[in-house]
């Protein structure tokens, strides 16, 4: 008995809490209306998505005009639009042949139907104002995010989803929230254990056996299938937290979970740039059943909707040898088809995505295969192969050296039956492909050559640029000059004020500044330029309009300068000019001596010489390089594309130096090489004679 005198029952208690706490403190006020609520119950975790009745006070939505009939789906309900609506159809309009008395007979029939309908909708305002599935979790502090993010979005959102449009119908949860609350009334008089009480509600309450099968399924890692015995029917919606089919690394020995799994990089390799590609997923991956394509086919076609006839087809078709888009060109399917099954099946667990299997590919024992179940999995081989070796000594073959899937199969005609021990050994996780990623090396000697060359180019250095007097002086005007002539002119030259109506334009040119003279211009040049602007420097004139009229006064002193008029730019004493022109002529001679060190340096170095093998190349000029690894090579920029040319260069034949530039793109360590014939539709002895003759130039790595 509690201090109130009422019988205490063990089922009034959750997690140590009493029950009608919780239920205050777990259900939210309207601002938590479909959204994530989070109460946190130390080490206690609560996440929730609370519906609340919609503002009218009504589950269902009021009638939008007379004669219409009320359709209570909305959008939030799409988990069940199977299930068929309920309409209710408002009294059909009066004739007009009919007289006033009968208008007035109808209007008082209407008014009466009408109150009832408000003493009705007043009783449904009392009922049920919200309704809230509460999840409590105890997760580890590194997990609690990533866990109710996926907990919430698929399993508490969905749920409440699919219990509102059940509540909207048919006052499903309402009802079924007095049946569960009766029964425990009822369980607390008779004094009946607890576990004959949760036995009667999960025969008598189909919304408590719906939760109950969600903390089976959810705690369990499998999909939860509901039955919702609504007045408009059985509602069966499913939900499911998804689940990774692979991984890419060996996981921790505590994740047991992870045991078993396919283990790969294909999946966990993809980029951005390789998801938006057009027809990249399509090329690279095919679907593997998780079951018997019987037992799936026999399924869909007990389920009775024509929609599974194409998916019937799509089973039959889809092959783990054959990729999404070689499924595609039949004429049975379209390859849009093709995805949205793919997506279907890898989404409900009945299939998963993987490479297409190839007899060339090489296949080893995985790593992460569960031993545990090596004698439950080799009498399930033995029943499908029954002519096969023991699983056991077959994956003895398989661990002993890495080779060419085909070399196990004892001849041509037994290739397919192969091939399909191979697809239930995927299936299991029992083995994964050893692939092949490659990175593009680049040797001393192409760097030495790529060094040598971007030298010899800046010695040449531009086209020295001719004197300001020179005919050609227009067209040498540097880009500076072009776009601020008073940024780029010279401070001891001053612009020429040309006087009113003087169209003469041949001082104008004299006063344009010539091209910026490289630094390995000749000492002529530079006191030819600087005679020529001390003397422009004396006829300097400046003008100054006043506020009257248009009248221009120039004149200029003895001493070099400008009277100070408003506006007027000082020009440099002889003294400041002499001495701003030996500067850069001491520039200008050291700028030179530099260059011509620089020249003969490179003079001295020895020519590049390409050699058939740049990677056995030691000559004594490329001791000190270190060879050079460039990690993506479809990014390349500045010296690494001058790298590749390089190396484009230096192939022989035609055919690969052309698919050198389209095949660099899969040298990033990322994309296996054995998938390059699928991506560029060839044959893989094609696409592998290929990457022979590019071997020199690569270097590579191998795993799963």
């Amino acid at each position: 008995m509690s201090e109130s005198g009422t019988q205490s029952v063990p089922w009034e208690t959750v997690a140590g809490y009493p029950t009608r706490d919780l239920a205050s403190i777990l259900t939210p006020a309207r601002p938590y209306h479909k959204k994530l609520f989070q109460l946190s119950l130390d080490p206690l975790l609560c996440v929730s998505y609370p519906i609340h009745v919609p503002e009218s006070g009504k589950w269902k939505k009021a009638k939008k005009s007379k004669g219409r009939a009320l359709s209570a789906m909305d959008d939030d309900t799409l988990v069940a639009s199977r299930a068929p609506s309920i309409a209710i159809s408002a009294a059909s309009a009066p004739n007009d042949s009919d007289d006033t008395a009968e208008k007035g007979k109808d209007n008082d029939k209407e008014k009466d139907a009408e109150k009832d309908k408000k003493d009705e909708d007043e009783e449904k305002r009392a009922s049920m104002t919200m309704f809230n599935l509460v999840f409590i979790l105890r997760p580890k502090k590194d997990q609690t995010r990533e866990l109710v993010d996926a907990l919430y979005s698929n399993i508490a959102k969905k749920v409440n989803k699919a219990f509102k449009y059940s509540q909207q119908h048919s006052d499903f949860v309402w009802k079924e929230s007095k049946k569960i609350l009766a029964t425990k009334d009822r369980a607390r008089e008779d004094k009946k254990r607890m576990s004959d009480l949760w036995k009667e509600l999960l025969q008598q309450s189909s919304l408590a056996a719906s939760v109950h099968d969600i903390y089976q399924a959810v705690s369990q890692n499998r999909i939860a299938t509901l039955h919702l015995d609504t007045a408009a029917g059985v509602l069966s919606p499913s939900v499911q937290i998804p689940a990774p089919f692979y991984v890419a690394d060996l996981p921790h020995e505590e994740a047991k979970r992870a045991r078993g799994l396919w283990l790969t990089t294909a999946n966990a390799f993809l980029t951005q740039d390789a998801l938006e590609e057009p027809g990249f997923l399509d090329r690279n991956f095919g679907l593997l059943l998780m079951e018997d394509e019987k037992k799936i086919v026999t399924e869909l076609q007990a389920d009775g909707d024509p929609s599974a006839l194409p998916m019937v087809e799509f089973v039959r078709l889809s092959k783990p040898t054959m990729s999404f888009y070689q499924v595609g060109q039949s004429n049975i399917l379209s390859l849009s088809q093709v995805r949205k099954f793919a997506q279907h099946f890898i989404f409900w667990r009945r299939a998963i995505a993987i490479p297409p299997l190839h007899a060339r590919d090489t296949y080893i024992v995985s790593p992460n295969c569960d031993l545990s179940r090596l004698p439950e999995a080799a009498a399930g081989w033995q029943r499908a192969f029954p002519l096969a070796p023991p699983l056991a000594n077959f994956l003895s073959d398989m661990s002993v050296c890495p080779r060419p899937y085909k070399t196990f199969c004892p001849s041509k005609v037994h290739r397919p039956l192969y091939l399909r021990m191979l697809a239930w050994l995927m299936r299991g996780g029992w083995v994964t492909q050893l692939c092949t990623f490659a990175y593009v090396v680049v040797w001393p000697e192409i760097i030495y050559q790529v060094e040598y060359e971007m030298e010899a180019e800046e010695l040449e250095g531009p086209t020295p640029s001719t004197s300001p007097h020179s005919a050609g002086a227009e067209s040498s005007v540097s880009p500076m000059s072009t776009a601020a002539p008073g940024l780029a002119r010279p401070h001891n030259q001053l612009p020429r004020v040309a006087e009113d109506g003087d169209d003469d334009d041949d001082d104008d040119d004299e006063n344009v500044p010539g091209a910026i003279l490289p630094p390995t211009s000749t000492n002529s040049a530079l006191s030819a330029s600087l005679a020529h602007a001390d003397a422009k420097g004396r006829q300097a004139s400046v003008a100054s309009t006043s506020t009257a009229g248009a009248s221009s006064v120039s004149g200029t002193t003895e001493s070099g300068s400008l009277p100070s008029t408003s506006g007027a730019v000082p020009i440099p004493s002889t003294t400041e000019r002499a001495a701003e022109a030996a500067r850069l002529e001491r520039i200008a001679q050291r700028v030179s001596r530099e260059a011509a060190d620089k020249a003969a340096a490179h003079a001295r170095k020895v020519a590049p010489e390409a050699t058939l093998h740049p990677s056995t190349n030691r000559s004594p000029h490329l001791a000190g390089i270190a060879p050079h690894i460039i990690l993506d090579a479809k990014k390349t920029t500045g010296q690494e594309s001058r790298y590749l040319a390089a190396i484009a260069s230096r192939l022989r034949d035609d055919r690969v130096r052309q698919a050198w530039g389209s095949m660099c793109r899969y040298f990033d360590g990322h994309c296996a090489l054995e998938r390059i014939a699928l991506q560029e539709e060839m044959k893989r002895k094609e696409s592998w004679t290929l990457l022979t003759a590019m071997s020199e130039y690569l270097i590579c790595t191998r795993h799963w």
